[in-house]
């Protein structure tokens, strides 16, 4: 079994940053590609962010391109999501996932995760 735990979130300015933490227990996750959701207030959750299992491929949901960074350090069992340039329509709860075993280095359907963490806010105001 694997335990994800997000940290991170908060209360930001638009145009300010924020870096989400995501702390694996239980299972390394060396083996695994790993994802970052997010969840707004009456919408559905939406993929933002993924990286294969080494690293060397990462994939993100249009609309964060550029300004967001995913990445992982697998010696600290711990994956990351550095947010910058933030914006309103970025708040949500953001959840890490751990994928099951696939073909795809970095996933984006929510089926493709089969591990999932509580979930941390991220607010950004105007």
């Amino acid at each position: 079994q694997v335990q994800l735990v997000e940290s991170g979130g908060g209360l930001v300015q638009a145009g300010g940053s924020l870096r989400l933490s995501c702390a694996a227990s239980g299972r390394t996750l060396s083996t695994s590609a790993m994802g970052w959701f997010r969840q707004a207030p009456g919408k559905e959750r939406e993929f933002v962010a993924a990286i294969s299992w080494n690293g060397d491929s990462q994939y993100y949901q249009d609309s964060v391109k550029g300004r967001f960074t995913i990445s992982r350090d697998n010696a600290k069992n711990t994956v990351y999501l550095q947010m910058n340039s933030l914006k309103p329509d970025d708040t949500g709860v953001y959840y890490c996932a751990r994928a099951r075993p696939t073909p795809w280095d970095t996933p984006a359907a929510k089926y493709e995760y089969a591990y999932w963490g509580q979930g941390t806010q991220v607010t950004v105001s105007s």
